[in-house]
């Protein structure tokens, strides 16, 4: 997926509300000049900044990351989301700009209450994390720091940790190897 996609559907989608910059700096809590950026950006925001701006929205975040030039022209069943490993349609890179790759997992399921993500997180730190809602990571290869809270949790393959995502966090890999970590979030918004 090109990253510009999500700047260029932030855009669509505020002018389609017909919203200014400045009432949706308003309703995210970001400056107006940062939300211009991210709308004539290259790159994708990291997930906080794309979750506040769905919020503000009300619309599922996975809506920012539907390419409409590539887009089926076939309806699909939204009750399910069906993930094929290879398929490149269905798993997203949404942002390696901030330190990680996220691939999303059940993007095309309307109406959910978690967001799963497969994450690979880069050996040093880009950004600090805090969202509403909680979260929850599972460590499927290699070894991960989290930092929470300023402290330090070195998780291993097959560690996992569920949190207060209200609360700062950040993670990098660890150990010189690749590290894939399964991501879940919760938000208390129906999406």
């Amino acid at each position: 997926m090109r990253e510009e996609v999500i700047a260029e559907n932030i855009r669509r989608i505020r002018k389609q509300n017909k919203m200014t910059i400045q009432a949706l700096a308003d309703l995210t809590g970001l400056t107006k000049g940062y939300l211009s950026k991210v709308e004539r950006s290259k790159t994708a925001p990291p997930f906080s900044t794309v979750n506040r701006i769905a919020m503000a929205f009300g619309v599922d975040l996975t809506v920012f990351f539907v390419d409409r030039e590539k887009q089926s022209e076939s309806p699909r069943d939204l009750r399910i989301s069906f993930d094929k490993k290879n398929d490149d349609k269905v798993v997203k890179t949404l942002d390696s700009h901030h330190g990680y790759k996220y691939k999303s997992l059940g993007h095309n399921k309307a109406g959910k209450n978690m967001i799963p993500y497969l994450i690979e997180p880069a050996a040093d730190e880009k950004g600090v994390f805090q969202h509403e809602g909680e979260e929850f990571i599972y460590v499927l290869e290699g070894k991960h720091e989290m930092i929470y809270d300023g402290q330090s949790y070195v998780m291993e393959e097959g560690d996992s940790v569920y949190f207060d995502a209200g609360v700062p966090h950040t993670g990098k890999a660890i150990g010189g190897k690749k590290t894939l970590l399964l991501a879940v979030i919760y938000n208390y918004k129906r999406f």
